[in-house]
C-alpha cells in the first residue's frame, strides 16, 4: 500500500520550503523504500530551491542521507529490508561505455527510481509529481529510490554522520584522493574551506600529504580547517594566495590544488598556485554564466592536469564502507562536520545559516530514535 509521510518541498523558485504530506508508492522492480533517519542540508538543496539546477518544480529536497531499507521491489538483490544504508546519487548501470572500460565512477547512465512520489490529497497541488533532489529526495520520513542508490554500511555508524558521505564529504574527500591522486609526501592546497573543502583537507591528510594549505577569507573557517589536518592557513583577503602557496612550497607551488569554491577568480588562483606538472581539481560547482580565460601558452607551458571532480569520482560500493571503517576506527572524524541537528521544519533556517557561513553541516534528524541507535567510533 502507498504510504503518506511528511517531507520538505520547494514549491516554486525562491519560495520558502514547506513541510507537506507526500505519497510514497510501493517499490517497483529495482526500487527500494528507505526509512530516512538523518539527512544533511547541502548547498545543492538551496540551488534546487533557487531554480539553479532546473525548473522541474515542485522539488522534494534532501539527498545526503542514511537510513534503513523498509521494502524492496522485484529483482532487487543488493539490499534487503533491515539493511542500514547510505543513499547515493550515482547508482552505476554496469553497462555504459564508462562502466565497460572499468571506470564506473564515470557512469553515464546512472539509475533513479522509475516511479514518482506525489503530493497528497488536500494539497493545493494534490497528485503533482515531485522531482527528488539528485534522484533521492530525503528530507522526508520515507523515500523511494533505485535499489542501486542504497549502499549498505555498518549499522554501528551514526546515521547523522554517515549520511554526509552521500554528497559533500565524499565529494571533497574524493576530489583530493580519487581525482587529485594525493599520495605520501605531496603538497596540497585547498581553496575554500566549507564542508567540501574541509573534507578534501581531511582526505589529503589521510593520504599522507605532508603540506596541506587551507585558503579562505574567513579566519573561523581557517581555524576549523586546521582541525581537519591543514598544516598551514592563508587568509586570501590579507595575502595573495598564489604567492603564499608558493612560499609554503619552496617557491614551486603545490602538487595538487583543490578548488572548492567554483568561481573564475579562485580557479585562476588554483591554476597558478600549482607546481609545474601539478594537478588542479575543480570540485566547487560554478553557475551557468561563469567563464574563465587563461593564456593558452600558460596552459601548455605549465603541463600537468586540469580536472573536474564529479562526486569525488567515487564508487559508492567501494568508498562508503571504507570511509565508514575509518570513521569507526577514529581515523576520519565525520562527527566533526556536524554543526547542528535540526528537524524537518528547520530547513529554511538552515539555508539562512548557510548564507552566513555559520555552519559546516546542519543535519535533519528525521528519526531521532533510530539515528541515536548507531554506535560511535571505536
Amino acid at each position: 500500500m502507498p504510504q503518506t509521510v511528511k517531507g520538505v518541498i520547494a514549491r516554486s523558485k525562491g519560495a520558502d520550503v514547506e513541510v507537506v504530506d507526500i505519497v510514497v508508492p510501493d517499490p517497483g522492480p529495482g526500487e527500494a523504500v528507505v526509512k530516512v533517519e538523518a539527512c544533511g542540508v547541502c548547498h545543492t538543496d538551496l540551488h534546487y530551491r533557487e531554480g539553479g539546477i532546473n525548473d522541474e518544480f515542485p522539488f522534494l529536497l534532501g539527498h545526503e542521507a542514511a537510513g534503513t531499507v523498509e521494502a524492496v521491489g522485484e529483482g532487487v538483490t543488493e539490499v534487503e529490508p533491515g539493511d542500514f544504508v547510505i543513499l547515493n546519487w550515482r547508482a552505476v548501470c554496469g553497462q555504459c561505455r564508462a562502466c565497460a572500460k572499468g571506470q564506473p565512477w564515470y557512469c553515464f547512465a546512472t539509475h533513479n527510481a522509475g516511479q514518482k512520489m506525489t503530493l497528497a490529497e488536500g494539497d493545493e497541488m494534490a497528485g503533482a509529481e515531485l522531482s527528488p533532489a539528485l534522484g533521492i529526495g530525503a528530507f522526508v520520513e520515507k523515500t523511494l529510490v533505485h535499489a542501486g542508490q542504497c549502499t549498505k554500511v555498518d549499522r554501528e555508524a551514526s546515521a547523522v554522520a554517515a549520511g554526509l558521505l552521500g554528497c559533500g564529504v565524499m565529494a571533497g574527500f574524493g576530489a583530493a584522493v580519487n581525482t587529485g591522486g594525493v599520495t605520501r609526501g605531496d603538497s596540497v592546497a585547498v581553496i575554500g574551506c566549507g564542508g567540501v573543502g574541509d573534507a578534501a583537507i581531511a582526505g589529503a591528510s589521510l593520504a599522507g600529504a605532508t603540506t596541506v594549505i587551507a585558503v579562505d577569507v574567513d579566519d573561523r573557517k581557517l581555524e576549523t580547517a586546521r582541525s581537519f589536518g591543514a598544516t598551514h592557513t592563508v587568509n586570501s583577503k590579507e595575502k595573495d594566495p598564489v604567492e603564499a602557496i608558493q612560499e609554503l612550497t619552496g617557491g614551486n607551488g603545490a602538487d595538487v590544488v583543490v578548488e572548492a569554491v567554483g568561481r573564475p577568480e579562485t580557479y585562476k588562483q588554483a591554476f597558478y598556485a600549482r607546481d609545474l606538472a601539478g594537478t588542479v581539481v575543480l570540485v566547487g560547482v560554478p553557475t551557468p554564466e561563469m567563464e574563465v580565460t587563461l593564456p593558452l601558452l600558460d596552459v601548455f607551458g605549465r603541463g600537468g592536469a586540469l580536472k573536474s571532480s564529479w562526486y569525488g569520482d567515487c564508487l559508492p560500493s567501494r568508498d562508503f564502507p571504507m570511509l565508514i571503517d575509518l570513521y569507526r576506527q577514529g581515523r576520519f572524524d565525520l562527527d566533526a562536520f556536524v554543526t547542528e541537528r535540526i528537524g524537518l521544519g528547520d530547513v529554511e533556517a538552515a539555508f539562512d545559516k548557510m548564507h552566513g557561513g555559520d555552519v559546516l553541516r546542519s543535519v535533519v534528524v528525521v528519526d531521532e530514535a533510530a539515528a541515536a541507535g548507531g554506535g560511535s567510533p571505536a
